[in-house]
C-alpha cells in the first residue's frame, strides 16, 4: 500500500523541479486524497446509476445523457485526487492512451451536443455507448496485457 501511495503522489519519482513538484504536489494528505478520490468516484456512480433508471422515463433520454455523462466525468476526475491533475493529463495524452482519450472526450461533448442542443435522442444514445466503449478501452490502459486480452478474445469470438 505504501509503494502505491508513493507512486501515485509521485514520490517515487526522481528530482523534480520547483514547477512540477508545485503542480503535481496536493497540499492534501493522502487519507484525504483517498477519501475524495472515493466520494467523487462514488458519486461518478451514482450519476450514471441514476441516468440510467431516468432513461426509462418519458423523455428520459436528455436526463440519461447528462447525468451519465456528468458521471463519466467525475469517475475520471476521481483520480486527480490521487495523482495530481497534471499528472492525471499527462498519463491521459500518453501514445499508448492518446486515441481512447481523445475519442471519449469527443463523445463526452457530443452526447452532450446530441441532447440538449441537437434533440437527437437516437444519436445521444449512440454517444453514450461509444463513451462507454472509450472509457472502457482507456481503463483497460492501465491494466498490464488487459488491451491484449480483450483484442485476442474479441478476435477468438469473431473467427
Amino acid at each position: 500500500m505504501e509503494k502505491l501511495r508513493r507512486v501515485l503522489s509521485g514520490q517515487d519519482d526522481e528530482e523534480q523541479g520547483l514547477t512540477s513538484q508545485v503542480l503535481d504536489a496536493s497540499t492534501l494528505s493522502w487519507n484525504t486524497r483517498l477519501k475524495w478520490f472515493a466520494i467523487c468516484f462514488i458519486c461518478g456512480i451514482l450519476c450514471s446509476i441514476i441516468g440510467t433508471a431516468l432513461l426509462w422515463l418519458p423523455g428520459g433520454v436528455k436526463l440519461f445523457a447528462v447525468f451519465y455523462t456528468f458521471g463519466n466525468i467525475a469517475a475520471l476526475a476521481s483520480t486527480c485526487f490521487l495523482m495530481g491533475p497534471v499528472k492525471q493529463l499527462k498519463k491521459m495524452f500518453e501514445s499508448t492512451r492518446l486515441f481512447a482519450t481523445v475519442i471519449m472526450l469527443i463523445c463526452l461533448v457530443l452526447t452532450l451536443c446530441a441532447a440538449l442542443w441537437w434533440h437527437k435522442k437516437g444519436l445521444a444514445l449512440l454517444f453514450c455507448i461509444l463513451q462507454f466503449l472509450a472509457m472502457s478501452w482507456y481503463s483497460l490502459s492501465y491494466i498490464p496485457y488487459a488491451r491484449d486480452a480483450v483484442k485476442k478474445c474479441c478476435t477468438s469470438l469473431i473467427s
